[in-house]
């Protein structure tokens, strides 16, 4: 299941709608997951664009549970893993 592979990569997300799209047109971004029970308006941008630049998008139920699968106390719209190399700490 989704959440599962956001609890495995947790130290490599982007949590947020603009973070996301931020990254996303950055190219720092391997696929995104969105919650179904987010307000459309808002998914739907980050889903056009990975649909755009060839990213893997996946829906999952909950905003909840996605948020805490990334280690937040509040619910997330959308978490963008991003690509190896990304890291925190490594500069370019």
């Amino acid at each position: 299941m989704s959440y599962e592979k956001v609890l495995q990569v947790k130290t490599c997300v982007i949590i947020g709608t603009k973070q996301t799209l931020k990254a996303m047109k950055n190219d720092e971004v391997s696929s995104v997951f969105l919650a179904e029970d987010a307000d459309i308006h808002i998914i739907q941008k980050v889903a056009r664009l990975a649909e755009k630049l060839g990213i893997p998008c996946e829906r999952v139920a909950s905003m909840e549970k996605l948020g805490r699968a990334c280690g937040i106390d509040v619910g997330a719209a959308a978490v963008a893993v991003k690509k190896p190399g990304f890291d925190e700490g490594v500069t370019s």
